[in-house]
């Protein structure tokens, strides 16, 4: 079965940036389009961006576009989110996604 384990966040001040992981199992990650969608307090699910299985292509939110770049390592099923300028507003938890599925997702807040 399919999953997804995120690891990553933490606490950091406004302006700094954060690496975020997902290592995926249980079906041929290369085939995939894989997302990074988030979920703030109080807010529903935001699709933050995406990559195409062969990493030929990358989809970003307006809001992140410029601060956020996601990438994957095909050979070793693990996918990416590398976010500089953070801002508050960037506070959530943070899910890989495979279609409907997500992992346990990992928490991040920017605050000073």
């Amino acid at each position: 079965q399919v999953q997804l384990v995120e690891s990553g966040g933490g606490l950091v001040h406004p302006g700094g940036s954060l690496r975020l992981s997902c290592a995926a199992s249980g079906f041929t990650f290369s085939r995939y389009y894989m997302s990074w969608v988030r979920q703030a307090p109080g807010k529903d699910l935001e699709w933050v961006a995406g990559i195409y299985g062969d990493a030929t292509a990358t989809e970003y939110r307006e809001s992140v576009q410029g601060r956020f770049t996601i990438s994957r390592d095909n050979t070793k099923n693990m996918l990416y989110l590398q976010m500089d300028s953070l801002k508050s507003d960037d506070t959530a938890v943070y899910y890989c996604a495979k279609d409907r599925s997500r992992g346990q997702g990992t928490q991040v807040t920017v605050s000073s």
